[in-house]
């Protein structure tokens, strides 16, 4: 793991948006083995931070960012799921859509909860972790509608 001091703007933004995708890996790991937060957060910047597969190495996340995200969605989870629930489609529940989706929209509100990234780049920010799961499908245009709606709820004096 690498210290953010010293690093340039543009390395610092790379690590805050690979700690968004770690995020989402992480709660949805959370929810599929019923690991608990500690085990799995540890799992991450133990092992997933900077690891290298197939001979590529991943960029180390920023652990401050990534460990907000992870307690905020954990804590404010029901809050999170109440307000995601309420920007998709009637009869489309959280518990009906796509888990990796579902651990999605729980970083992303937990980002916007905390309200120290601007909404629209945290909408930005989860549509690219979007593109990177669902590759050529319809789910990142989804996730923008759906992200859009939630910014709105949570913080409409920056629309």
């Amino acid at each position: 793991m690498t210290s953010s001091a010293g690093l340039s703007g543009n390395q610092k933004r790379k690590m805050k948006s690979a700690s968004r995708l770690y995020a989402v890996q992480a709660l949805f790991q959370m929810e599929h083995s019923s690991q608990s937060f500690n085990t799995v957060r540890k799992e991450f910047l133990e092992h997933r931070f900077g690891a290298s597969y197939d001979g590529q190495e991943m960029i180390d996340g920023d652990i401050r960012h990534f460990a907000d995200l992870l307690e905020t969605a954990v804590n404010y989870q029901a809050a999170i799921d109440q307000m995601t629930d309420r920007a998709l489609v009637a009869k489309w529940a959280i518990a009906r859509i796509d888990p990796t989706l579902r651990a999605l929209f729980r970083a992303a509100g937990a980002e916007l909860r905390a309200q120290e990234t601007p909404p629209r780049v945290v909408i930005n920010e989860y549509v690219d972790v979007a593109r990177a799961f669902f590759e050529g499908g319809d789910e990142p245009k989804f996730v923008n509608a759906v992200l859009d709606h939630m910014a709105r709820e949570a913080r409409p004096e920056e629309f």
